[in-house]
């Protein structure tokens, strides 16, 4: 290894690669305080769109992270698939018809957004938190003890030692960190499963439809309009014996031959790409002190929309964890990260080639099944998921907590989402009568456990931490009868769930997740 100079200033965390994944673990590192650092080796941002989607579950992560208002005003939500075979329409398709916002689930549909844009906003999130993403800066060496890990680095032709406490490597399907640690990227290539994918601008198409060409011979091809751009997204379906050059003449030659239309001229085009399918993904997600994270853990098809977010909800489930742990809570609670995300790349993988397949046989348009909102998405299987569900309610431990909207005691409006919002754990006590909390309860736990009473609306909460819930709809939505205690944590899963009076459990179940203040 090349001599490096040593940055003396030591960081709790290095994040490598500032996509998605690293930058919503950025930002959950950054509003609890961290002190970390993200690199990534490319010299400018990426401006293609690749991903295009953002699932609900993923929409409710960007609303803890202080970004979905920005997300929702550059995105759009219900776009129809307009079919056509050569020149004559077939008919449109919205793959979500029905899927409108309910006081639990208040985003239900995928939103179109490209992929340089979340990231933009993501990156605007991390400045107002005081930290940048580090451009031209490269992970070339890693070494780790158990007390922490040297991570050499090159900039500018000079490499630099850091040393962090942990490294998350957010660096891609190519990942150097995954190839550097020798760990495992079993899986395939469909070598016959190619696609050129674009950013192009196109004057005659509508940008009210998600334009598809499914019944060429020769395969599928696709115009999505980019909302808060003027561009379009390509993809094309192309057989095995044909040229996979990317170009804008390649392009323009495909739309000419499967359209049927002479007047589709493609311009402007700041992408071209080839994409090959490959499907694989890790044996494990954790070496020590060095964690895998997005494409770096796993890769797959496009198909639903999928890469992206679940990318986002890996750096959002490992981001809590980290802040516990260096705050002084038990170092095996970053075990629950692998024993949590890697059943849902598992799932993952599954689910898009299924769909990949059926695309391909189909159309591009074929319609999605509710899976892939990734809201029924669960961690029932965690040992972070403990209590006594099937005698109180109808979620259980591990599944997503629900929103709903309440009241507080001066007659405001108010939603569960808000009071989770944050990085903190927190405690509802749906009760019929007086609370059974009281001020000292799990006080050892400090600012890191939020406790609210959540009454009946027939009740008038008379406390700043106390609620009533609109129409008795958090009561319902939960199935509470009776009353019960919910604990939430801090990336919006249930934790705990018991009978009103089981603090003691609560305790216990905390002292595993969070340090003591």
């Amino acid at each position: 290894m090349m001599h490096a100079d040593k940055d003396t200033s030591p960081i709790s965390v290095l994040i490598a690669g500032a996509g998605p994944t690293g930058l919503a673990l950025a930002c959950s590192l950054a509003r609890c305080g961290v002190s970390f650092r993200i690199i990534d080796k490319a010299p400018s941002y990426f401006a293609g769109s690749r991903g295009k989607g953002l699932q609900p579950r993923t929409l409710e992560v960007l609303d803890d992270l202080g970004v979905v208002d920005r997300i929702l005003a550059n995105g759009r939500f219900h776009l129809p698939f307009r079919g056509y075979d050569g020149p004559v329409v077939l008919g449109d398709l919205d793959m979500h018809e029905g899927r409108n916002p309910t006081p639990d689930v208040p985003y239900a549909s995928p939103l179109v957004i490209p992929q340089w844009r979340v990231e933009e906003i993501l990156r605007h999130r991390l400045a107002e938190l005081g930290t940048h993403v580090e451009l031209a800066t490269e992970l070339i060496d890693l070494t780790q003890n158990h007390e922490s890990v040297t991570a050499t680095i090159l900039h500018d032709g000079v490499s630099r030692q850091i040393t962090a406490g942990y490294v998350v490597a957010a660096d891609g399907g190519k990942s150097f960190t995954r190839k550097h640690l020798n760990v495992g990227f079993e899986g395939e290539t469909w070598k016959d499963e190619r696609m050129l994918v674009g950013d192009v601008q196109v004057d005659v198409l509508d940008r009210d439809h998600w334009h598809s060409w499914p019944k060429h011979p020769d395969g599928w091809v696709a115009l999505c309009p980019l909302p808060s751009t003027d561009a379009f997204q390509f993809q094309a379906q192309i057989p095995p014996d044909e040229p996979d050059e990317p170009s804008l003449e390649r392009f323009q030659q495909i739309i000419d031959e499967r359209t049927g239309r002479s007047d589709i001229k493609l311009y402007n085009a700041t992408w071209l790409s080839l994409y090959r399918a490959n499907v694989r993904m890790v044996d494990r997600f954790r070496v020590g002190r060095i964690f895998l994270a997005g494409d770096a853990a796993h890769v797959h098809s496009p198909a639903g929309g999928q890469g992206m977010n679940t990318g986002i909800q890996d750096g959002y489930n490992l981001g809590w964890k980290l802040a516990a742990v260096l705050k002084g809570a038990p170092s095996s609670l970053l075990d629950t990260y692998e024993e949590e995300r890697l059943p849902i790349a598992a799932w993952l993988l599954g689910v898009t080639s299924k769909l990949h397949k059926q695309i391909a046989q189909v159309e591009a348009g074929a319609k999605r099944d509710a899976e892939f909102l990734q809201l029924a998405l669960n961690y029932r299987g965690s040992s972070l998921s403990e209590g006594e569900a099937s005698s109180l309610t109808t979620l259980q431990p591990g599944d997503r907590a629900p929103d709903s909207p309440l009241q507080d005691c001066s007659g405001n409006p108010m939603r569960l989402f808000d009071l989770f919002r944050g990085p903190h754990f927190t405690l509802l006590e749906f009760a019929s009568d007086a609370p059974s909390l009281n001020n000292e309860s799990l006080k050892a736990f400090g600012l890191a456990v939020h406790r609210h009473t959540i009454f009946r609306s027939t009740e008038s909460p008379s406390h700043g931490q106390d609620f009533a819930a609109i129409d008795d709809h958090a009561w319902k939505t939960y199935g509470i009868e009776s009353g019960a205690l919910v604990l939430v944590r801090p990336d919006g899963y249930i934790g705990f769930l018991g009978h009103r009076g089981s603090e003691p459990q609560i305790e216990e179940y905390l002292r595993k997740a969070q340090p003591l203040c």
